[in-house]
């Protein structure tokens, strides 16, 4: 219990916030690159490994078996049945983190450097030779049932996957990466372990490292632990063609109040006016206070407890979304005085004191993202996957600081499109006062 006390301390430890992060590329004598930032104050090191494809990479008829599989990773490998793999985990005061998302697999680890080879050994053990016990199988899948059956009453969850189903149609973004009760109940074993065999390899991998390991060592760990992984996994998917047109959709759901999912198609991040988006967004809906759309139809009317929008760059589809509730009375309201803001923008851009407010107020925040040894090495994996430069922390204010109040008014010409914004609407919204 003491060593699990000190290793979750361990987690809340971070460099400092005003330093410059010395990011080193590392190379192992397998191929296999990182980055990493090496801390050894503590004796902790995190790591973060990325495996592009995700649940994109269900097919059709099996939703949810990346998702599936990659919930059962720690639930038994090699000679040890899950128990065992829980009681080997917890012995060394490790953790590990197996997720599935739209465009990847994460796997997160941190452990003790004294217990650093066998922490390892036991993660290269559920990453090369999961067992996919019957029982554990079960037991997990029941797991993911009662998500399914959960989300399927809650309106958030309904109108986020309607939203998704009508902008990306027959793509896999349009799909839910957990499933169906149907398509998951199916599933078998040999389904899984083609999952499996599809999504963790060495193809399209990210890793980073952070704290008290150096980089002769990790190219060592790096070898060792994902050396012998399969070079090839799925082909990745195509891109997802935009299938929404601006209007509202609405599903029935009894409740006083409507939830509302909106969105139209967005910016690719490696776009040149993307900082540009990024500043408009945050004052158009960024969810502080002083947001546009939070004063609009928060403050001024009441029409909501909250309101936030933002940029979501997938890998293949690029949205700009937003989200709220509002009462049945007063949902319809809010939705056009939505619409109206975001023609407002289009038309006459920011104002300089937003503009500057904003700026002071994303290079201020930017240092406090990197909280953490773990918290670190996820964000040096999404710098990765983004194609940034190893320098980007270093150099991203910088590029915040040099947008202009033109910029943003060019940008918001060319993303802000009201005629196309569509709400997906889950209630019983009035359509008369």
């Amino acid at each position: 219990m003491m060593m699990r006390f000190f290793f979750a301390a361990f987690l809340a430890l971070s460099l400092p916030a005003h330093a410059e992060l010395p990011i080193q590329k590392v190379t192992s004598p397998g191929g296999i690159t990182a980055w990493l930032i090496e801390d050894h104050e503590i004796p902790f090191t995190a790591l973060e490994i990325r495996m592009r494809g995700g649940t994109s990479l269900d097919p059709v008829e099996q939703r949810g078996v990346v998702n599936l599989m990659t919930a059962l990773l720690e639930e038994g490998a090699g000679d040890l049945d899950a128990q065992g793999f829980a009681n080997a985990r917890d012995s060394l005061a490790a953790s590990f983190s197996f997720q599935a998302w739209d465009d990847s697999v994460s796997i997160s680890a941190q452990f003790l450097t004294e217990n650093q080879e066998k922490a390892i050994d036991l993660l290269h053990l559920a990453l090369t030779q999961p067992r996919f016990d019957a029982d554990a199988v079960e037991r997990v899948r029941g797991q993911v049932l009662s998500n399914i059956r959960s989300d399927v009453k809650n309106p958030d969850s309904i109108a986020s996957k309607r939203f998704n189903m009508l902008a990306y149609g027959d793509h896999a973004y349009g799909r839910s990466g957990g499933g169906t009760e149907q398509s998951v109940a199916g599933l078998s074993r040999a389904d899984l372990q083609a999952a499996f065999e599809a999504a963790i390899t060495k193809e399209h991998l990210y890793v980073a490292a952070t704290g008290d390991i150096s980089a002769a060592d990790l190219g060592a760990l790096l070898d060792k632990l994902l050396g012998d992984l399969p070079a090839k996994g799925a082909p990745l998917p195509e891109r997802a063609d935009w299938a929404l047109q601006g209007g509202e959709t609405v599903v029935e759901f009894p409740g006083p109040q409507s939830v509302i999912h909106f969105g139209q198609q967005g910016i690719k991040r490696d776009d040149p006016d993307f900082f540009a988006a990024y500043i408009l967004n945050e004052v158009l809906g960024g969810g502080r206070f002083s947001a546009r759309l939070m004063t609009e139809v928060r403050d001024k009317r009441g029409l909501t407890y909250g309101i936030s929008t933002h940029l979501a760059d997938k890998d293949y589809a690029e949205v700009l979304a937003g989200r709220f509730s509002s009462a049945n009375a007063t949902a319809l309201e809010a939705v056009e005085i939505v619409r109206a803001e975001w023609a407002r923008a289009a038309n006459e851009g920011i104002t300089a004191e937003e503009l500057a407010k904003t700026k002071t107020y994303l290079t201020g925040s930017y240092p406090l993202r990197f909280s953490g040894n773990s918290q670190i090495a996820g964000i040096l994996v999404g710098m990765q996957m983004d194609g940034m430069p190893i320098d980007y922390a270093t150099t991203r204010n910088a590029r915040i600081e040099a947008v202009t109040l033109e910029d943003v008014a060019k940008v918001a010409k060319r993303l802000l499109r009201p005629e196309d914004l569509h709400f997906v609407i889950v209630g019983q919204p009035e359509t008369t006062p």
